[in-house]
């Protein structure tokens, strides 16, 4: 395809991200159960937080910065040392920024080469079988799975998340101004879909699999390796476990209810012990059109998931994604993806044991006991927190036997008590609620409708959960929360002073005795984001965090090895915060506990994914996902040119490597 149709609808068009971002402030669940906000309120309203925790007054937690070159004295023998790293100033342009010291390098964008013999990037001349065969766009989660155990060789696994059609197809939207009771906006106007438009975005949908080394010091795509892969929205994989085969999976092009093709929306995700990558099916629901009829069949668990979300024109061109043609393939989406790496021609897996629901991540470790726990967050306002745990045990000598692991096991939901207890609740069907009686008539429905089963069982309403990072060294598990916007003024009090929590925070799990596997916690909070500067936002960083130190909206986190918090961030803009998504370093032992430092910000309207470590640390990679988008319409200068970008080609989506200058372990 040689051009693409230029605008024809008029109509007001919202970006892909800022419709994604509706999809999971939107809030579906209608239970009563107890909200986040409910249960800090109630623990912290009785008593003063102590250990760095989240203030009671709108204040930060004291800490000199003298305490911060005297922490590693004060920790125990074999805990991480402090980040020595330069700050860098937080702010806004259309670059990235990493700290002195430090290379980032741009190691592949959006249409670069996977393989040999992949045709070149040229945005002017997209087709859906040359993106089959380019790296995706909106690269999110990204995990390295070393070579013959060498962390300077192996594989990078990438998900690509969603399509910005706006910025991905040159001269297929255009900003206009609009006056809106007498304030001029910008607003995105589309051009009209076709169904060569709509293969392009699935094919740059999924993920990559890709070889990649360290060379005289810097990291380069290997395009000839054997195992280089393209996951699309269009591969066949094979659903497994408890809910594969069973009625509300078949659908006519698969009577087996085994077979699918395609995955979507892979959001956060993870590596596993043996070696595989696991995708993580997040806003599903906005790739599903038609009309939901109240006699629909899947009506009730369609309505709690928010299907058909529109945000897609999909359903336009494949009747699947229409749900009023093909009521169960929805069904066929929102797992969790296992993918044997060091296959290219295996099938990739949805577990269904895993539970249904828009998963963010799916961070696994092996528990001492040797069942492996795996984490994962429902991604949307007052949804809720999880984990698997597994029948089997991991035999590091076998990898083989490792690989079905994931299709035998119990999945938990969490309960916040506000005693400092957390009850991890199992869905199990016949126990509790989860019966016929109640709509549950097998484990395959407590599946499928996970948001369902938790919401009786009666779990904990999170304010939008997202990664959930378990910490080998501590036995701590760490929850990203980004925000929940929709606080009402009535639920403000002394720990939670303010309504419209923009800002989010950081719970901290301890699992008892490190036993990730236990099913009763305790909890606290590590951080409570937002400006400390300002009291009304009641944030709770150390008063050794700088200027540059806050954050806002927690998304992704990453463990390094020597078992210190990394996060990314997703929201943070011109408007609201003065500064760009980023990377921050967290302190989150001893006396620097609550200390973050700005390692790491992405160009303007960039989301900040990734990250990840090699195994020796000596490697960051992070993930620069639409860069200028926001550009569109919010910032002053014209959508960035990140980085070397001719005047014709859209911004492209990136992964960043990061190395220190001169070798060494980050941070």
């Amino acid at each position: 395809m040689d051009k693409y149709l230029g605008p024809t609808d008029e109509t007001e068009f919202k970006t892909l991200t800022e419709r994604r971002e509706e999809l999971e402030d939107a809030g579906r669940n209608c239970s009563a159960n107890p909200t986040m906000g409910d249960i800090i309120n109630r623990r912290f309203s009785r008593r003063s937080f102590i250990g760095g925790s989240l203030a009671v007054a709108a204040i930060s937690t004291t800490v000199s910065p003298l305490a911060l070159l005297t922490a590693d004295e004060a920790r125990a023998e074999g805990e991480a040392s402090p980040f020595d790293f330069k700050e860098i100033e937080a702010g806004v342009d259309e670059t990235h920024h990493v700290a002195e010291g430090y290379d980032a390098d741009i190691l592949l964008r959006w249409g670069d080469k996977v393989f040999a013999d992949s045709p070149e990037f040229d945005p002017l001349k997209q087709t859906a079988d040359a993106q089959s065969r380019q790296f995706g766009y909106n690269n999110d989660y990204v995990g390295f799975i070393p070579l013959e155990g060498n962390p300077d060789h192996g594989l990078l696994v990438v998900n690509h998340e969603y399509t910005n059609a706006e910025i991905m197809f040159p001269n297929f939207a255009r900003v206009e101004k609009v006056t809106e009771d007498g304030k001029e906006e910008d607003k995105v106007v589309l051009g009209e879909y076709t169904k060569e438009l709509v293969d392009i975005e699935m094919a740059a949908h999924g993920g990559t699999v890709i070889e990649i080394r360290k060379v005289d010091g810097k990291w380069q795509p290997v395009l000839d390796g054997k195992y280089n892969r393209r996951i699309t929205a269009t591969t066949e994989m094979q659903l497994s476990g408890p809910a594969a085969g069973h009625e509300r999976v078949k659908t006519p092009s698969d009577p087996t209810g085994r077979k699918v093709f395609g995955t979507i929306n892979n959001c956060a995700g993870g590596v596993t012990a043996w070696g595989t990558y696991m995708m993580a099916e997040e806003n599903f629901n906005g790739y599903f059109g038609g009309e939901l009829a109240e006699d629909h069949p899947e009506f009730k668990q369609m309505k709690r998931l928010g299907t058909p979300g529109g945000q897609y024109e999909w359903s336009k061109f494949y009747d699947r994604f229409d749900v009023s043609k093909e009521p169960n393939e929805a069904n066929r989406f929102g797992w969790v993806v296992e993918v044997d790496p060091l296959d290219p021609t295996s099938v990739p897996k949805k577990r269904t044991a895993i539970g249904r629901f828009k998963h963010e991540g799916c961070e696994s470790i092996v528990n001492r006991d040797g069942r492996v726990v795996l984490y994962s967050g429902d991604d949307e306002r007052y949804d809720y927190v999880y984990k698997f745990v597994t029948k089997g045990t991991y035999n590091p000598d076998d990898r083989a036997a490792n690989m079905d692991l994931f299709d035998e096991g119990t999945l938990y939901v969490a309960k916040f008590d506000e005693d400092g207890t957390v009850t991890w609740m199992p869905l199990v069907h016949g126990e509790g609620p989860l019966t016929a009686e109640n709509g549950f008539a097998s484990q395959a429905d407590v599946l499928i409708d996970t948001r369902l089963a938790a919401d009786a069982l009666g779990a904990t309403k999170m304010d939008r959960p997202e990664d959930v990072q378990p910490n080998p060294k501590t036995g701590k598990v760490y929850v990203m929360l980004t925000n929940n916007t929709k606080r009402k003024e009535d639920e403000i009090d002394a720990a939670n002073p303010r309504a419209k929590n923009a800002f989010g925070h950081i719970v901290e799990i301890s699992e008892t005795d490190g036993d990730f596997a236990s099913t009763k916690s305790r909890w606290d909070v590590l951080l409570k984001c937002g400006d400390p500067s300002v009291a009304e936002v009641g944030a709770s960083f150390s008063t050794a965090t700088t200027r540059n130190g806050w954050f806002g909206m927690p998304d992704n986190c990453a463990i390094d090895a020597e078992g210190r918090l990394w996060v990314s961030t997703d929201g943070n803009n011109e408007k609201d915060t003065g500064r760009t998504d980023g990377v921050w370093a967290v302190e989150t032992e001893g006396e620097g506990r609550g200390t973050s430092k700005l390692f790491f910000r992405v160009p303007v309207g960039a989301e900040m994914c990734g990250p990840s470590f090699n195994p020796t640390s000596d490697t960051f990679f992070l993930a620069v996902q639409h860069p200028g988008d926001a550009g569109l319409a919010t910032y002053e200068k014209p959508a960035t040119r990140w980085p070397d970008f001719r005047d014709d080609m859209p911004v492209r989506p990136a992964v960043v490597a990061v190395t220190r200058q001169g070798g060494g372990k980050i941070g």
